[in-house]
């Protein structure tokens, strides 16, 4: 059966011992009083809940799913239950503005709440992903009117947020979208169309639905430029908070999913429902990315939570699971055969899925680490030095850390062998689950283009280049001979990287086809020589742990390392053969006629 406990000694590691994040916070006054022994309960209350709330919810909801009747949607049994008792202990707004009952907890610590929740049940964490990634809209571009009376109500769990972008004929072009927005008396409009792939369009857990929806007014601009964007709650409110009569929109049905079964995707029609403009007129794709940006860095944390998981239950099936004996003979001469953790193949699975699931906690640190310092610091350089790296690593933590999850949950499942594909053992569904983060808020491709265009050739690598410096400075000094191997394969790496970035810009400036035909190979070498960098701080602090005897305690600090020299060893080298695929350039790619591609 699955099993998951929040890996809270590595998470504590990553926090304290790798970015020493009590004395990052010290810097910043919004974060100043932030101490280790609140963390620490904060992260001990996370795990217990979501592990005694949300894990027994997650086998069940996937086999039940949501029910749609007559426009309303029910969730799976135990959902709702559970969703109160989360917001009565004030999770949802962890991350919130404080001046709205938030409880403004920095980016580098609610990540490591959202992995829990993603690992214990992806379903029904998405409910409250999408909420956060609304109210952070609000707080950032609302009026004060508006987030006096929605902040609070949506950080308490009583209302939730949704993001309405796709629509049946359109999805990445967004400049395309038929939704349109007829201004009325009183400064409200009227907002008529579909949308589809709607999380949490409708749903029974909360008293209101608050749809942020990408529209056009009538005097647009042709194209993405003539997008606004406006609140539309299910229910309209009053200007006490209250609740009035039903808006005009409602749910059409629901999406048939391979996977996240428990997560309410619909199609939602809007009929003349009255809503609000949020921020400028046509600058709606603009204010949607305050939320589309905090989303997409959440759905890399789904990959992630579902990596862990899915190598916990395979670990205690690997512990049980006799089958042949170790090549130099059996360790287990008392039974029949050995635990299969003694085979060389089931190891390399086992330490492949370890290694991404480390990597990506503290990539993910990392990035919030960022989004932090460009929220909070008072120095005017560090917090636009943050803001280039958010810029450069959103679209990496997107894709390859879903990459690298979905990539997990497969090795983790074939450790079974064949009781993997069986419903019961729950490692299908960690895969099924997983499978959805590489498409939605961006499909991986979008995201690399997105890395290519905008983030790398549009400023000439001004934002590698802040890279480059930032990990060249941290891998600066003395380096004890323990730590070379991880220091030299970081310094390799990014060296292999500048000199492909160099190549595939110069080649661009008359080529451009070049960059659509790197741009997946150039984040995925992108995102291994972050966690390069991820695992030399680690080592770093590890070999330090052992040098003091440091909290973790030595046989984590042990594993550690050997799992990070698996990494550099047998992982890292895959560099090699990214660099050779975007050297070849897009010739490869574009020799074939059009025509060849069909079926004759």
């Amino acid at each position: 059966m699955a099993s998951y406990q929040a890996p809270l000694r590595d998470m504590r590691f990553i926090l304290d011992e790798v970015f020493q994040a009590s004395q990052e916070w010290s810097t910043m006054p919004a974060t100043q009083e932030l101490g280790m022994d609140l963390v620490e309960a904060i992260l001990e209350e996370g795990a217990r809940v979501v592990q005694a709330e949300l894990f027994p919810l997650n086998q069940s909801g996937d086999a039940e799913g949501c029910h749609f009747d007559k426009g309303e949607v029910t969730t799976p049994k135990g959902f709702k239950s559970a969703f109160e008792t989360l917001a009565q202990g004030g999770w949802w707004g962890l991350g919130g503005n404080p001046e709205y009952d938030g409880q403004g907890m920095p980016k580098m610590l609610t990540v490591a709440f959202e992995e829990m929740l993603y690992a214990a049940n992806a379903s029904f964490a998405l409910y409250p992903a999408l909420n956060t990634g609304a109210a952070l809209l609000l707080d950032h571009h609302a009026s004060d009117a508006i987030k006096r009376l929605y902040l609070p109500r949506m950080y308490a769990g009583e209302w939730l947020g949704t993001m309405c972008l796709t629509e049946p004929h359109c999805g990445t072009d967004l400049g395309l979208i038929k939704t349109r927005a007829v201004p009325e008396e009183g400064g409200t409009y009227r907002i008529t169309g579909n949308k589809i792939w709607i999380t949490g369009g409708e749903h029974d857990m909360a008293d209101n639905i608050v749809h942020l929806v990408l529209a056009k007014l009538p005097d647009a601009p042709q194209g993405s430029r003539g997008i606004s964007l406006f609140l539309v709650p299910k229910f309209l409110v009053n200007a006490d908070g209250s609740l009035g009569e039903r808006n005009a929109l409602g749910c059409g049905g629901l999406e048939h999913k391979m996977g996240i079964k428990g997560s309410a995707t619909c199609v939602m029609n809007f009929d003349g429902a009255q809503g609000v403009l949020i921020g400028e007129p046509h600058q709606g794709l603009a204010t949607m990315f305050t939320m589309m940006n905090y989303e997409r860095l959440s759905i890399g944390i789904q990959g992630l939570g579902l990596g862990e998981v899915a190598y916990q239950s395979a670990m205690d099936f690997a512990r049980e699971r006799l089958q042949s004996r170790a090549p130099r003979g059996a360790v287990a001469p008392d039974k029949p055969a050995d635990p299969i953790l003694v085979h060389p193949d089931v190891r390399r699975m086992a330490l492949n899925v370890r290694a991404w699931n480390e990597g990506g906690r503290a990539f993910a640190a990392f990035v919030a680490s960022q989004l932090d310092r460009a929220k909070y610091h008072p120095d005017g350089e560090a917090h636009a030095a943050a803001d280039d790296l958010v810029a450069l690593l959103t679209p990496v933590a997107k894709a390859f850390l879903t990459d690298r999850g979905f990539d997990a949950t497969v090795e983790a499942q074939q450790i079974y062998g064949g009781s993997g594909y069986c419903v019961e053992w729950g490692a299908e569904q960690y895969v099924r689950d997983a499978r959805i983060a590489m498409v939605y808020e961006g499909t991986n491709g979008i995201q690399a283009m997105d890395l290519v265009g905008r983030k790398l050739f549009r400023n000439q690598g001004a934002y590698l280049a802040r890279f480059g410096a930032a990990m060249r400075a941290d891998m600066a000094g003395e380096v004890p001979d323990e730590l070379d191997a991880f220091h030299q394969a970081g310094r390799r790496e990014l060296t292999r990287l500048e000199e492909v970035t160099a190549g595939l810009l110069d080649r661009a400036v008359d080529h451009p086809e070049e960059l659509g035909a790197a741009a997946a190979d150039y984040l995925d070498l992108l995102g291994h020589v972050a966690y390069a960098w991820m695992w030399w701080k680690m080592a770093r602090a590890a070999h330090q742990g052992l040098a003091v005897q440091g909290p973790a305690g030595a046989d984590f600090y042990r594993a550690k390392l050997a799992v990070g020299r698996h990494f550099i060893e047998r992982m890292l080298p895959r560099t090699e053969a990214l660099a050779r695929q975007i050297q070849a350039g897009a010739e490869p790619l574009m020799a074939l006629e059009e025509e060849a591609f069909y079926p004759q």
